[in-house]
């Protein structure tokens, strides 16, 4: 009798772990497909025809933002994946999700082993702990005025704004304090040893002048401690641009940097 609790918990826990599926009209004209995996929300998005290998690029926040590169890739045979995870801040918990979600596609969807990360904004956390923690998944980062460190945003610990409700959920999730986060190891900034170590090609794209997410304590300091490391990362700046708006009008350069990068 003691051992049904013990196998219903078991069969719940499976349940909950596996996709459900609805079909959705289109995106932009190419098939998107809807549905939830482990009790998140996913989106991924097809091309009318794969390129050679199945690669894909994985938006970690703000699906549908400024989408000029994905829409681009899409047309060059690459799928679009989202995946909704919000309010984790790139914590642990929010890393472990990903990586279930990214076994799950390249075993049902067979695609590539190798993904390029997509972080926009406070996208940047996940895009970037993702590769800190599976480099071996990871083919290249597109980082669009990325938080890179917790304490600039949403802390504004340092010359931008932050936000008051969004630092103290982060601090929640992490388990810090205000007191204790001036000793915290745990954001992209402090994690940029084994992404420079496997090489992962990256390209950033940033306003500079940033009120929100500054250059100067995010993508500034990367790409100093990248370049260091003989790794290869490519910035794009955009002179007298805040926060927004994010991408380029023309994403030719990112596309091109990702394409270039491209591998079976």
């Amino acid at each position: 009798m003691s051992e049904a609790p013990s196998i219903l918990r078991h069969l719940l826990a499976v349940i909950c772990c596996l996709p459900l599926l609805s079909q959705a009209a289109d995106w932009f004209g190419f098939p998107q497909t809807n549905g939830t995996f482990a009790q998140h929300e996913f989106i991924v998005v097809q091309p009318l025809q794969p390129a050679e290998g199945r690669p894909w690029i994985w938006r970690t926040e703000f699906f549908g933002h400024e989408p000029q590169a994905d829409r681009s890739l899409l047309s060059n045979g690459w799928h679009v994946v989202y995946l909704r995870i919000s309010d984790q801040y790139g914590a642990p918990a929010a890393i472990q999700a990903m990586h279930d979600f990214h076994r799950h596609l390249i075993e049902t969807r067979h695609l590539a082993r190798r993904v390029v990360l997509e972080g926009f904004s406070r996208g940047g956390l996940y895009a970037f702990n993702y590769a800190a923690e599976h480099p071996d998944h990871v083919r290249a980062l597109y980082l669009d005025a990325p938080v890179l460190d917790i304490r600039s945003w949403p802390g504004g610990l340092g010359r931008g704004k932050g936000d008051r409700t969004t630092w103290l959920q982060c601090l929640g999730v992490y388990g810090l304090t205000e007191e204790n986060v001036k000793d915290f190891r745990g954001s992209p900034l402090d994690r940029i040893g084994p992404v420079a170590a496997a090489r992962i090609p990256i390209i950033a794209v940033c306003g500079e002048a940033d009120t929100i997410v500054p250059f100067a304590e995010n993508t500034a300091i990367l790409e100093r401690r990248y370049k260091q490391l003989g790794a290869p990362i490519k910035v794009i700046t955009k002179p007298g641009v805040d926060h927004h708006p994010h991408s380029l009008a023309d994403p030719t350069p990112i596309v091109e940097f990702l394409l270039t990068h491209q591998a079976p």
